[in-house]
């Protein structure tokens, strides 16, 4: 019994000396230094392709964007967003010719001498000038990482390696999810595939694309190519910013085609290679993803210039600084919201979202369309950022179908009575925490078009005072009237109008609610909505085969220019038709028209009023019904450089400032152990052992010598 008490109180002493440690008990970083110069992110599902020809996801990209880097970039503080010069030394030079009565564009882009890989085993030679690792060597050790191979080199960036990845995107190997497009713009690249596929007869072997010939990209010499499309199309510009177009060495790409590297992971999709400010040192996607500073980086400079406000906002201070300013990045898996917004509050991840369980701990309202965070947290030194996401959320009709489908007037009325019904400000409200702008068309806010038409007039009006209100549920009543269901019945069979919603599948309680909302806004009408949750692989396959009615669905623009998002109801783009990304199969010959020729005007008033033309023709004919502009809010600790929100790059964390030893002091802070518990519960023990610590003196101690004391 002694020892055990004993054992408590050294327990309880260890422990408050661990309170007194260098670092809090509940650090999930033991091995980092607490004021190193590292940032600490997080990511919610694992990245599946890092290859800069496959990746296409927003969370693949946030990895491969600080690593790979294609000739131009946004800049990062102007707006509207304006293309610049990345390791391109210049902004390409266009020009327009006409051959065999054809019309051509042809790209020339001039990059900067001097810009070296990261360090990497693909470009290791031996004394004799022969590549060490390719092939790999037949008496070397089989390595399980690619960490595991000590020699590394580099070589420098020249022209050949972007032209070479452009041959990758032809590849039938690499699948890329762009070819579809490209090949019908960029000249020859339908042909190219043509040959890979002849030419690629064993798949496991190496096929050196450097021999290929290739008429739509051409190298000049060792610092300039030309890149030839087909037609005009001005926006191909802004593809030259997306990894897709970043440079690969043929030998990273020889080295990665090897079997004994594959059968252990090691590859494109695993390794990234690039020029960028970042390289990827460690890859656990059921664990965490390390990025550090690249040491052969070219170096870049902070921005000088921006918006008005941004001085105002800090946001020049570091201005002509080189890049990056951040020398290690953790990107740590949480599957769940709570751990991850826990963690943040505690200091251990640098910036957070808000989401839906966390929003009235984070955010308040202070007035009409004002928020401002909560007491609690900006007592904590955070502030946050907001920015509307380039994306719109829609309501879809499929034009094929017999009963919401068409364009008789009958037709257009019913899409119109159920576009006017559908309350998406309550929607907002209610499923969003006010996280939505409500869109009146296609173009979100910050594109050129947004503001071309004032409001959507099909679904609102202006009342006495001015102001723009949804229209009565009666006009959406007698509009529905008009379609031939007068109160949800069909006047030709006196049956109730039954339509079919297909939904992705959701969790939680969330998912059935907007179930049930979406239910209630039909139901105003007298129109029986039966909704199908479905998956997402059985979703996409709907449709393609147009087996869907209405549907739930959204696009988030590619680039910043209205084309990405009207080529959503662009004719040649229908899904089932054509296997495009116009999901409601819309065809109009005057819309089409405009399309084409909007698409290759500059921007300006002559190109506004084209769009605004579109806009109208898609309010009349309704072939989808607009939601709302996500909004995001993005929360950031004090000891954080100022930050802008840039939703058309992910290559931004090169511009990410902190003070580690400012965050090590917070932290300390909030997460001092509490030392009462323990010292309670060490009483506690103490308290209840003495009887047997008086029981045990007794009988070890006192009884002894009573009994020797008798004997004499």
């Amino acid at each position: 019994m002694v020892g055990f008490v004993r054992l408590i109180t050294i327990f309880a002493f260890f422990l408050l000396l661990q309170g007194c440690g260098k670092d809090p008990l509940n650090n999930p970083y033991p091995s980092e230094p607490s004021e190193s110069n590292t940032l600490y992110s997080a990511f919610t599902e694992q990245p599946k392709h890092l290859d800069l020809a496959r990746s296409y996801s927003e969370n693949e990209w946030i990895i491969t964007n600080q690593i790979y880097e294609p000739p131009l970039q946004y800049h990062y503080l102007k707006r509207p967003y304006t293309l610049q010069p990345l390791v391109a030394a210049k902004m390409p030079t266009i020009q327009h010719v006409v051959r065999g009565g054809v019309d051509y564009t042809i790209y020339t882009i001039t990059i900067m001498p001097g810009i070296k890989y990261q360090p990497h085993p693909a470009f290791v030679k031996d004394k004799a000038g022969l590549y060490r690792y390719v092939p790999y060597p037949l008496d070397a050790a089989v390595p399980h990482r690619l960490s595991e191979l000590t020699f590394v080199d580099t070589r420098e960036l020249i022209a050949d390696d972007f032209v070479y990845q452009i041959k990758r995107l032809a590849s039938p190997k690499t699948q890329s999810p762009i070819y579809g497009l490209m090949s019908e713009m960029i000249v020859g690249l339908k042909e190219l595939r043509q040959t890979l596929v002849r030419q690629q007869r064993n798949p496991n072997e190496f096929l050196d694309l450097r021999d290929l010939p290739f008429e739509g990209a051409k190298v000049l010499d060792r610092y300039t190519y030309q890149i030839t499309i087909r037609g005009q199309y001005p926006q191909f510009l802004h593809w030259l910013a997306m990894p897709f177009f970043a440079p690969l060495p043929w030998e990273v790409d020889a080295f990665y085609q090897q079997a004994v590297l594959i059968q252990h992971n090691i590859t494109l999709d695993w390794y990234p290679v690039g020029t960028g400010p970042y390289q990827l040192i460690e890859n656990d996607p059921n664990y965490r993803m390390v990025l550090v500073r690249n040491a052969n980086y070219h170096g870049e400079l902070y921005p000088s210039e921006g918006e008005a406000s941004d001085e105002a906002k800090g946001l020049l201070n570091l201005a002509d600084q080189p890049l990056p300013f951040i020398d290690k990045i953790i990107f740590s898996l949480e599957k769940e919201a709570i751990p991850y917004w826990s963690k943040f509050l505690q200091g251990y991840y640098d910036s957070s979202g808000v989401a839906s369980d966390s929003f009235d701990q984070a955010i308040q309202s202070v007035g009409a369309h004002r928020v401002n965070l909560t007491p609690e947290l900006q007592e904590q030194g955070i502030h946050f950022e907001s920015s509307v996401e380039p994306t719109i959320s829609y309501w879809g009709f499929n034009m094929l179908d017999e009963v919401v489908g068409g364009y008789s007037p009958q037709a257009k009325a019913l899409r119109q009575a159920i576009t006017m019904v559908i309350n998406e400000e309550e929607y907002i409200d209610i499923f969003l925490n006010g996280q939505g702008i409500i869109a009146h068309n296609l173009i979100p806010e910050g594109i050129e078009g947004h503001d071309a038409i004032s409001y959507n007039k099909t679904i609102y009006q202006k009342n006495t005072s001015g102001k723009i209100v949804r229209r009565p549920i009666e006009m959406a009543a007698e509009r529905l009237k008009e379609a031939g269901y007068p109160n949800g019945i069909n006047f030709k069979t006196g049956k109730p109008l039954v339509l079919y919603l297909d939904e992705i599948a959701g969790n939680g309680v969330d998912a059935k609610s907007g179930f049930i909302w979406i239910q209630k806004q039909f139901q105003k009408l007298g129109i029986q909505l039966i909704v199908r949750a479905t998956q997402y692989n059985r979703f996409q396959e709907k449709l393609q085969t147009g087996n869907m009615q209405i549907f739930q669905y959204g696009w988030h623009g590619d680039y910043p220019d209205p084309e990405n998002f009207f080529s959503l109801l662009y004719g040649p783009n229908a899904q089932v038709l054509h296997g495009g990304i116009n999901s409601t199969n819309y065809q109009n010959a005057t819309y089409d028209a405009l399309f084409q020729e909007m698409k290759i005007m500059p921007p300006g008033e002559e190109r506004l009023k084209v769009i605004k033309q579109l806009l109208e023709i898609v309010e009349e004919d309704a072939p989808l019904a607009p939601r709302f502009y996500p909004k995001r809010y993005v929360l950031v600790h004090g000891w954080m450089g100022p930050t802008k929100l840039n939703t058309q790059s992910n290559n931004i964390l090169k511009y990410r400032s902190l003070d580690p030893k400012a965050r090590a002091e917070a932290r300390d802070k909030w997460n001092k152990p509490l030392k009462w518990p323990f010292l309670i519960l060490w009483g506690f023990c103490f308290l209840i052992c003495i009887p047997g610590e008086i029981y045990y003196f007794r009988c070890t101690y006192l009884s002894p010598k009573l009994e020797k004391n008798t004997k004499e």
